[in-house]
């Protein structure tokens, strides 16, 4: 797959489009897609300059105009690197997909392995990894042998882990997460995976968590059956979602993220043979300096886990 090109490759168009970006941040969104589609004529295959605007047309409520950009920016990246066919599924000209395309999400996070942690401790008060790790410990005290880290990152979750698991394991998508993970030397291995796909051979973990991962995968049939398949009869599932209020089993938010409802959680898990030992609702982050709420949830076998509190709500 070729290099997406953040520049146009030709200076008359990049110029073009600095001065588009320029009035954007004026205040101008029309008249900024307007310079940038000038800019397209002189640059016809940057993927990345259609996408740009359509994000431009959009913020000047050209959605049909948007939604010809965003399909010209599919037409030269057909893999989907910026996530053009979740912004037409959010205005109504795609169909609802299950799941984001993967290169998206590892795009995204290749892109933001530098100043991860930086902006998402730092600045948005991320504290999910404590509230997991103090629910885990709660759920079952002690150690575990092996810990499985769906969607490590950088680390942040293996940090909480480290201290009471005998072996952690982490995977990932993006290989420039994986080597910050890697410099925390808190990893007894690191492997990239797409949890679309994921599957686990060799030893039975005794815990998986997911911190802030299931955002980024929409439907959750395949990942928890995935995990059912990982565990020990005595092992625990700890993992977090973003809310979602209303009827539905979950939905792509303007974000580009995915929230869930509790009961499609609850279902979720019972079919793959889990009840759930603990659920609680936590700020997962600030975005904007609003609050955005979530749930915490650990889940185990039923038989495994008949001697475990359980703090679920009935």
């Amino acid at each position: 797959m070729k290099p997406l090109q953040a520049s146009s490759g030709d200076l008359n168009a990049d110029r073009r489009a600095d001065v588009a970006e320029m009035l954007l941040a004026s205040g101008e969104p029309a008249q900024a897609a307007e310079l940038l589609l000038g800019a397209l004529e002189l640059a016809p295959r940057w993927a990345a300059g259609w996408f740009r605007l359509g994000e431009m047309q959009e913020a000047a409520g050209l959605l049909d105009q948007a939604a010809q950009a965003w399909g010209m920016a599919l037409k030269l990246d057909p893999a989907d690197r910026l996530g053009a066919a979740l912004k037409l599924q959010l205005i109504g000209k795609a169909p609802a997909a299950a799941a984001p395309p993967s290169a998206f999400v590892e795009t995204l996070f290749d892109h933001y392995a530098d100043s991860f942690e930086e902006s998402l401790v730092g600045k948005l008060d991320y504290r999910l990894p404590d509230f997991l790790s103090q629910a885990i410990r709660k759920a079952r005290p002690g150690r575990f042998r092996l810990a499985i880290d769906l969607g490590c990152g950088t680390g942040l979750m293996g940090e909480r882990l480290r201290p009471f698991v005998d072996r952690l394991e982490g995977y990932d998508i993006s290989a420039g997460m994986l080597r910050k993970a890697k410099a925390k030397g808190i990893y007894d291995l690191l492997a990239k995976a797409d949890l679309q796909r994921f599957s686990h051979t060799g030893a039975r973990a005794d815990l998986v968590v997911a911190a802030d991962v299931f955002i980024y995968l929409g439907a959750l049939e395949r990942i928890v059956g995935a995990v059912a398949g990982t565990l020990a009869e005595d092992g625990l599932f700890a993992f977090s979602l973003e809310t979602l209020a209303g009827g539905d089993d979950f939905a792509l938010l303007p974000s580009r993220r995915y929230a869930h409802s509790e009961a499609y959680a609850r279902r979720v898990l019972c079919a793959n043979g889990f009840a759930v030992l603990s659920l609680e609702s936590v700020v997962i982050r600030h975005d904007r300096r609003d609050p955005v709420e979530g749930l915490a949830i650990v889940a185990g076998f039923p038989a495994a886990s008949a001697g475990l509190s359980t703090q679920a709500p009935a």
